[in-house]
């Protein structure tokens, strides 16, 4: 017969030992590393890089599955798509890409992948889990933006040497409308209604807004920063915040951020960060932003309410995409 007290003292004992058991893990944000074939992992909570893994060669876009069980990474000069295991950073397998992927985005059914195949100006279409090339579809010269609208039905590449966006039907696989934007476009993103497609041009200084419905222009955004050359603004990734009342633009070379307001198109403010800023991602609860600085070798961390750096952490060299875990 267990007594009161030993049953008490057990009692007791029990939630420090399921404490123990079950440890709490932070979010994290990854960091694909072009230079080191490595990728960062940043603790959210501490803002310190827990870890670096070894990839493929010169990893640049990089993707969550839905679930966060398996994290897509383009190991650009390698040829492949790699599929990591985050808790463990093992390399599960690898999947049939075309020739240099750089970046690719995953259909919301969360099988297909669509992969914007550089040297071969195609788009590669691939099932992740049977790991075979379903299609390929020919795009401009130089591919290099991916985006899939929300619903689905609509997969956007663009052509950084043809200066396009080109839609395509995801269930035909086929083009149905391609729409003219300035100087090498390089990132292109959905609202998330999927309403209205961005996509941004480095050379041009521009980021294009248009009309899913009809693929209409329906605005411009230009960019001006204060002591730096207009040569030096090159728009390249951007992401919308939450209510997607605003976006933030990384400018490249001019190593500043833009603050956009995405109603009216209008710059709000410009924010100093690394050199040479190409992509970004928030955290979970869209309180931080985290850029990935190529020519400084660094992370710069944004408190988004106070549109302020607040911290900038050193990873691998040319840092270039980044990811969020929760």
């Amino acid at each position: 017969m267990i007594s009161p007290s030993s049953h008490l003292a057990r009692l007791l004992s029990l939630p420090l030992f399921l404490g123990l058991a079950s440890p709490a893990i932070a979010a994290e944000i990854w960091v694909t590393n072009e230079k080191d074939d490595t990728v960062s992992v940043i603790d959210i909570e501490t803002l310190e890089v827990t870890r670096t893994i070894e990839t493929g060669e010169r990893p640049r876009g990089i993707t969550f599955s839905k679930d966060f069980s398996r994290v897509y990474i383009c190991a650009s000069d390698s040829d492949t798509v790699q599929v990591m295991d985050p808790e463990t950073g093992k390399i599960l397998h690898d999947l049939p890409s075309g020739e240099d992927p750089e970046q690719f985005v995953l259909h919301p059914n969360d099988r297909h992948l669509y992969i914007a195949n550089e040297d071969d100006a195609v788009t590669t279409v691939v099932d992740t889990e049977t790991r075979t090339v379903v299609a390929q579809i020919n795009v401009g010269i130089e591919p290099e933006g991916m985006a899939v609208s929300p619903d689905g039905k609509i997969a956007i590449t663009t052509s950084e040497t043809t200066n396009m966006a080109h839609w395509i039907d995801t269930e035909t696989r086929k083009l149905f409308a391609n729409t003219l934007v300035d100087a090498r476009p390089r990132h292109a993103e959905f609202t998330a209604q999927g309403s209205e497609l961005w996509v941004s041009s480095e050379i041009g200084g521009t980021i294009t807004v248009f009309n899913t419905a009809d693929q209409t222009e329906k605005g411009k955004i230009t960019f001006e920063v204060k002591g730096v050359h207009p040569d030096r603004v090159q728009p390249v990734g951007f992401e919308f915040t939450e209510d997607e009342k605003t976006a933030f633009v990384a400018l490249g070379p001019s190593n500043h951020i833009a603050v956009v307001n995405a109603e009216t198109l209008a710059v709000e403010d410009y924010i100093l960060v690394g050199r040479r800023v190409w992509h970004m991602a928030f955290s979970p609860d869209k309180s931080l932003l985290f850029t990935t600085n190529g020519v400084s070798g660094d992370v710069t961390v944004i408190d988004v309410a106070k549109r302020e750096a607040i911290k900038s952490i050193k990873v691998g060299r040319f840092p270039w995409g980044a990811a969020m875990r929760p």
